[in-house]
């Protein structure tokens, strides 16, 4: 759904849950300049420290075969045979430089993103076998601007090539008369100084295209403001749904509440404003405040308090005050105790001698 939308239309930043969302899928952002760039310090690194003891380790297996290779014979058991000695040997002279770079390989990745283990990306898709989709792809605004960065990178690192064995034209011609030890000295040499130019060209490269990889990515994962309300709906519910259960629960609290009045012992009034019912039964540490309310709320509850026959004591400084301080269901805070007691031994009083009325 979200790959039909118009990129137009997606304005605002992704979430934190969408984007751990692509990175699940496997979709994360990565420059393959800046492997390519650990993959060529690799090669450097083995020109540089491993390649002469590499050559001599080589040299030194096949150096016999080179001076008797009149007498080796060539069917294929006799080259089994060899490839049974030698193998194992060159595997072992090889074996440090391979691990070099495959290390390095591995480092090219880490530094992009965290170790992600998904199958997202080996699932069948048919999109994937499609030649229309492959046409797209082919085709498209990243096909063709990956084919252009190519293009310029070869003719940068060919100048760059040019540039620095130029100066060096005598040297490689006089290269083929020197000893085999010498030659391979100043071959690595020269490839030292060729590497190392192109390092520095994909330095630059590999910085640029990092910046460019993740903000194109960002860009790819924002979001149309209509998925921003979908996914919000989604994970904290739907505000319509979540303002109506609020408000039931609300009700269904408030009719409990009300069921609680007729029980009461009291109910101090504003008059108008406040209403606050308290209950008190002998045995009890303090008074409970069984309902309490404002304006609308307030007239319900001396209007259910009139019906039960509770008494209703007018005493506005107490009603303001319990209303401020006093819980639902709550005891009487001690501060109150005092004024409280007096209402409510009033209120037994008169009813002990039947000349309370509500």
């Amino acid at each position: 759904m979200a790959e039909d939308t118009d990129d137009s239309e997606k304005t605002e930043d992704p979430t934190q849950k969408r984007l751990d969302q692509a990175h699940e899928k496997g979709d994360i952002p990565k420059s393959q300049e800046v492997s390519s760039w650990f993959s060529l310090l690799g090669t450097a690194l083995v020109v540089f420290f491993l390649a002469p003891s590499m050559a001599a380790g080589i040299t030194g297996i096949l150096k016999g075969f080179f001076a008797h290779a009149d007498t080796i014979a060539v069917d294929p058991a006799a080259l089994v045979f060899l490839l049974e000695i030698t193998g194992p040997e060159i595997l072992g002279v090889v074996a440090l430089p391979l691990l070099t770079l495959l290390v390095l390989a591995v480092i090219g990745n880490l530094v992009q993103h965290k170790p992600l283990w998904t199958g997202e990306r080996m699932k069948p898709k048919l999109s994937k076998i499609s030649p229309l989709s492959g046409g797209k792809r082919l085709f498209s605004k990243d096909s063709l601007a990956n084919f252009l960065k190519g293009l310029v990178k070869i003719t940068v690192v060919a100048t760059v090539v040019f540039l620095v064995l130029w100066p060096e034209r005598e040297r490689l011609d006089t290269v083929v008369f020197r000893e085999t030890g010498l030659v391979l000295v100043e071959v690595q040499e020269l490839a030292i100084l060729v590497i190392g130019a192109i390092l520095a060209f994909m330095t630059v490269v590999a910085g640029a295209d990092l910046v460019w990889q993740r903000k194109k990515w960002f860009e790819k994962q924002k979001m149309t403001q209509q998925e921003v309300k979908e996914e919000y709906k989604q994970s904290e519910g739907d505000p319509k749904i979540k303002a109506k259960i609020r408000e039931l629960r609300l009700q269904r609290s408030r009719n409990r509440m009300m069921a609680s009045v007729p029980n009461a012992t009291v109910v101090i009034t504003n008059p108008t404003h406040y209403a606050v019912a308290l209950q008190y039964e002998e045995g009890m540490g303090a008074p409970t405040c069984v309902a309490l309310g404002v304006d609308e709320l307030a007239l319900r509850i001396r209007e259910v308090a009139k019906e039960a026959n509770v008494p209703i004591v007018e005493n506005p400084p107490l009603a303001r005050a319990l209303y401020a301080s006093t819980e639902l269901n709550d005891y009487v805070p001690e501060e109150h105790y005092a004024a409280v007691a007096k209402v409510i031994g009033y209120v037994l009083q008169l009813q002990k001698k039947g000349s309370w009325r509500s």
